[in-house]
This record gives C-alpha cells, structure tokens and sequence, in this order.
C-alpha cells in the first residue's frame, strides 16, 4: 500500500503536470487567435491611413481571414485523422508564424488579401488540434459530479486553454504600438515581422512541453458521426457569437481613436482586454463544469452584448475601460463553452467532429461580421452604429441558447 505522503506527491505531480501543458497549449490559442487575427485590431489604425483604406476594405480584409478560418476548420477533420492532432497543431502554428512574417514585406491589398485568408486556414488547423488536445487533457480532470480533491477541474483546464487567447492579446498590445509608431516608411510592417516571430517561438514552446500527449507524434484520431440535429440551438448561437464579437475585435479600437483617446490609453484598454482573456479561464471554470446544457452561452452571449454597447453609448474613459475589462473577461469562454458542450454530451469520439462543426459555424459567422460592420460604419451611423448592430446580433445569440437543452 503507498504512503500517504508518496500518493500525495504523486497528486501533486499530476496536478502540476496537467498545468503546465495546459499553460503550453494556451500558447496555440494565442497565436491562432490572438496574434494570427486579434493584433489587426491594433494595426488597422496606421495601415488605413497608410494605404488608404475604407471601412468597408478594412473589415473585409478579416472577412477574407475568416474565410481562410472557415476553410481550415472545414478540412481539419481530415488532417486529425491522417496526421494526429499535435502535429496538424504545429504545422498550423509554424504556417501561422512564417504568414505573419510575410504580411511586412507587401503592400498591396491583393496580396494582403492572399496572406489574410492563408493565415486564416493555418490558424484553424492549430486552434480546432489544440482545442481537441485540451479536451483530452481534461479527462484527466474530474467530471461533473466527481469530488475534484487536489486535481485542476475539466473546467479549468478548456478555461487556461481558450483563455490563452489573451496572452496573444497582450504581447500584440506590447508589440504592435511602439513598432507602428516608429519613424519609418510603412512602420507597421515592422510590427507584423515581430508578431510572427513571437508566433514561432510560442509554437516552439508549445511543442517541447506537449510531447506527452502524443510521444509518437503519429498518433490519429478517431472519430464518430456528430449529431448536428441535437445540437442545433447551440451551433445556432455560436454562428450569432462569431458574427457579432468580430465587429468589436476589428473596429474598437479605431472607434476609440475616433474618440480621441490618447495612444497610450488605447494600449493600455488593448493589454487590459488581454490580462481580463487569461483571468476569464478561472472566472468561468465552474459554470462550464455545470452547465450541461446552453446556460453557459446564454449568460456569456448577453454579457457580450452589454459590453460591446458600452462604447456606442458613451465616450467616457470609464465606459470604455469596463467595456473591454466585461468583452476580454467574456468573449474566449463562449468558445470554451462549445467545447464543455461537446464533452457534456457526445462520446469521446465524436469530439473531433463536434469541435469542428462548432468551429464551422464559428467562422461563418466571421466572414459576415466585418463587412457588415464595416458597411454600416461606412454609412451615417459610423462605427457606433456598427458596433450596435453587433450587440443586437449578440443579445440575438443569448435568446437562441434558450432552446439547447442537455442531452442524454
């Protein structure tokens, strides 16, 4: 029989374990997301007024990257099952980097065009792989129902992992402003060379400290049909969420310098959305562990909607730091709460597929939301007439979720 202070140690050990991959794929989140898509934000300002760019030319540019997006999640079963998960992850996070890189060295929109939807594809495989490797990873967790003792929660685990997200966030905010602002023709070029090097050496990371998932790095994946019908209300929803958030990642910052805030509090509300993405992953870690059902979007969807509004409704410093502290505590637990509903309520099996279709309907809604924003924006109502149309589709996305039931 072990000592107790050997079977203690060994919890201990697991526990930490489970962490520390968990913090390392957080890493693939944040490229995928937060460099590969959420650092345009902060570079849409100076390459507008460089090149000359409409509204609507700006929000198609992340059309045309969630067109890209929509691609990759499209094939991504494929890949898992041809390549294993943690090498279509890598794969993807290497594209992703080498992608980056290149948007410094072009300018034209058709080829800015061509690089946005590539990095789109190259970010899906490695977001749909490392969402399934932290689902897997959180069966080592315990379940709904199961006294958790020392171990991290399945909750916590898809929380660190989505909430990741922010530390790509957060380095694009450190990175993008001082590179943009340099006194060099086309500076903001210099800041796309850097978010891809900060991209491939978050992969590096990632790779040296997942090898345990898959020592092999051949290991396929096995799949099982997904029952799109049962889970119509929540994909639904999610296509409502990937509509509406977008509009806010793309154009909130421009709305605030449309407001007159100054350079340095736009990067602080741009670090501080990001610090509130990685605290979300302990926010919300319960309410993923219980909500079987669509509870979890719903509540998320109309937070979303009342932080999205808040800058439409007022200028003050203090609407708009609660707005982005609400929107980066919020928005990246909608998408773990996909996953907490596909691991509630389909087998093991199908979770490759059910990941996917959620992630589908996630980039459709993508491809419409800047360039609606965008079209608005370019109209009468501006870019807070823009952002309010996103809140509406949003509050639209929370009602939806009323019909998502648990399932047996």
């Amino acid at each position: 029989m072990p000592h107790p202070s050997s079977t203690h140690r060994i919890r201990a050990d697991r526990e930490l374990d489970t962490l520390v991959i968990a913090a390392a794929l957080a890493l693939a989140a944040a490229v995928s997301l937060g460099l590969a898509r959420f650092s345009y934000a902060l570079l849409l300002p100076p390459m507008r007024a460089d090149l000359g760019w409409s509204y609507l030319t700006a929000g198609a540019m992340n059309t045309v990257n969630a067109a890209g997006y929509l691609a990759g999640a499209l094939l991504a079963p494929g890949w898992l099952r041809r390549f294993g998960a943690r090498r279509a992850l890598l794969a993807g996070g290497v594209a992703s980097a080498l992608l980056l890189a290149a948007h410094g060295a072009v300018t034209s929109d058709a080829a800015l065009y061509g690089l946005r939807a590539l990095t789109g594809l190259a970010s899906a495989a490695m977001f749909v792989s490392g969402g399934l490797l932290a689902a897997r990873l959180s069966g080592r967790a315990p379940r709904a129902g199961v006294a958790p003792g020392r171990a991290p929660s399945a909750g916590l685990v898809l929380g660190i992992y989505y909430g990741g997200t922010g530390v790509g966030i957060v380095i694009s905010a450190l990175l993008v402003p001082p590179l943009s602002a340099l006194a060099v023709h086309h500076a903001w070029q210099w800041a796309w060379v850097a978010l891809g090097a900060a991209a491939l050496v978050a992969t590096a990371i990632t790779g040296l400290a997942t090898r345990a998932l898959d020592p092999a790095g051949t290991a396929a994946v096995a799949s099982a049909r997904f029952e799109w019908r049962r889970f119509a209300c929540g994909l639904a929803s999610y296509f409502m969420f990937g509509l509406g958030y977008i509009g806010y990642m793309t154009f909130v910052v421009t709305l605030l310098r449309e407001q007159r805030l100054s350079g340095a509090a736009i990067t602080v509300f741009y670090a501080l959305l990001g610090l509130a993405v990685i605290a979300s992953s302990w926010i919300w870690a319960g309410l993923l562990q219980r909500q079987r059902g669509g509870g979890a979007m719903r509540l998320l969807n109309a937070l979303l909607a009342v932080a999205t509004v808040l800058p439409v409704l007022s200028a003050h410093p203090v609407a708009v730091f609660a707005s982005g502290l609400l929107f980066g505590a919020v928005f990246l637990s909608v998408v773990a709460s996909t996953t907490a509903l596909v691991r509630h309520n389909a087998p093991a099996a199908a979770w490759p597929a059910g990941i996917a279709a959620f992630t589908i309907v996630f980039a459709a809604g993508q491809i419409v939301g800047p360039t609606l924003v965008g079209w608005v924006a370019d109209g009468a109502g501006g870019l807070r007439g823009g952002l309010a149309v996103s809140a509406g589709v949003l509050l639209l996305g929370a009602l939806i979720t009323w019909g998502q039931k648990p399932l047996d």
